[in-house]
């Protein structure tokens, strides 16, 4: 057995505890990790300096490295997450469904754990806490597997969960941290049958592929994020400028911010004088179609093929002229990964048209992207954005980290 499947193994035994520990216990394990995450976060912020020192020698990107460094307003936001999550009704037990059938069967769905969920993530440190805390809650044991990047950050925040499960009388295999950041760990989580129930996996578009095509275990894919806004020819042009430069300037690195706009033609030589001096505040690269060049000028660049299809990441941003909505809703559905989409405009029935006919997770009216969100949405921390159909759509709170069981009772029935 390799040393992946032992792990594999401890938390597959440690469901059949958590998945019956009750809320009171559940909640008692998160207030000690809120706790320990508090009074001893200086070990927390030594462990991720030496992380992003690394990171700044290995030539890590800006945006990047915003996403891999901590301080202690982020570890109070993270540590005011895990409150949150415990503050959060229990899905657990919930009967969604009960009713009696006519040869007398009560047969009713009840909410139960998905088990074991692996989480492949990138340099997010927050992310070890996020999905610990949203997997605790709603019974479910992690596997978490990070990336190198955030290796020290990463095994220390895990050690500190640990001893705060173990101080509530949880096993501590309720969450555990792969230490091996290897191509071939990650691969053999990739294939842990029987021991991992669900896999997610939070990053960018390339590893979300990868995963979903070389894993045996089941997959839910999150976070892609080629985000659109569309700005109509009945646009408040002021609100649209502000909204865009929220959307893309805010925090360029995550999956809800915008990565291209399109233009309704009309009003481009109208709206580009108001968004660029505020996105020439953060230095903003243009990508440009031939027609936007033309307003632009210098200051944008000549937008390559592959511009429509890119989640930068960065201060960088696509733009694209349209002659109407409709061609807006064609290119959005051809080039949008089903994260978040929105339209500018005061036309009531223009934005009932977008909603209807836009293919994404989210869609907005006169709103940021930026509020895909766990918590902008009410559901706490996430454990991920999914733009697939299927289980779970969008941001993913605890109801969407469950299954359900048919519960039946009888009185002697037979068939």
């Amino acid at each position: 057995m390799t040393a992946l499947q032992q792990q594999g193994k401890l938390a597959k035994d440690a469901t059949y505890i958590l998945a019956t520990a009750g809320t009171a216990k559940k909640n008692a394990a998160l207030a000690a990790i809120a706790d320990i995450l508090t009074e001893r976060q200086e070990e927390w912020l030594s462990a991720n300096a030496a992380d992003v020192a690394a990171a700044k020698e290995a030539g890590m990107r800006p945006a990047m490295l915003d996403r891999l460094t901590l301080s202690r307003d982020r570890i109070a936001g993270i540590v005011e997450g895990v409150r949150q999550v415990a503050a959060l009704p229990d899905p657990i037990g919930q009967v969604t469904k009960m009713e009696t059938r006519p040869n007398g069967l009560i047969i009713g769905r009840r909410r139960v754990p998905l088990g074991v969920i692996a989480i492949i993530f990138e340099a997010r440190p927050n992310v070890t806490v996020d999905a610990a805390a949203l997997c605790l809650k709603s019974g479910n044991v992690c596997i978490l597997r990070g990336g190198k990047e955030a290796i020290r950050s990463n095994r220390t925040v895990t050690e500190l969960m640990r001893e705060a499960l173990l101080s509530v009388g949880l096993p501590e295999d309720c969450i555990s941290l792969v230490q091996d950041t290897s191509h071939e760990t990650a691969n053999e989580l990739m294939h842990l049958d029987g021991y991992v129930d669900v896999l997610i996996p939070r990053g960018g578009a390339g590893l979300i592929r990868a995963v979903a095509k070389e894993a045996s275990v089941p997959v839910i894919r999150t976070g892609e994020g080629v985000c659109h806004i569309y700005v109509d020819d009945e646009a408040d042009l002021d609100m649209a400028a502000k909204i865009l430069f929220n959307a893309k300037c805010s925090r360029p690195s995550v999956c809800n911010a915008v990565e291209c706009v399109l233009v309704q033609e009309d009003i481009a030589r109208d709206f580009w004088p108001k968004a660029l001096p505020l996105l020439d505040e953060k230095g903003m690269e243009l990508r440009a179609d031939e027609a936007a060049l033309k307003l632009l000028g210098t200051r944008a660049r000549p937008a390559a093929e592959s511009d429509w299809d890119a989640e930068y990441d960065d201060y960088i941003l696509a733009v694209r002229t349209v002659k109407d909505m409709d061609e807006a809703i064609g290119f959005i559905n051809a080039h949008g990964t089903g994260h978040s989409e929105a339209i500018i405009t005061k036309n009531y029935f223009k934005a009932q048209h977008f909603l209807d006919q836009v293919d994404a997770a989210a869609v907005y009216v006169n709103a940021s992207t930026r509020f895909t969100d766990g918590g902008e949405f009410g559901l706490g921390a996430e454990i991920g954005i999914s733009t697939q159909k299927i289980h779970a759509r969008g941001p993913m709170g605890l109801e969407e980290l469950t299954s359900c069981k048919y519960v039946i009772y009888g009185e002697g029935q037979v068939r």
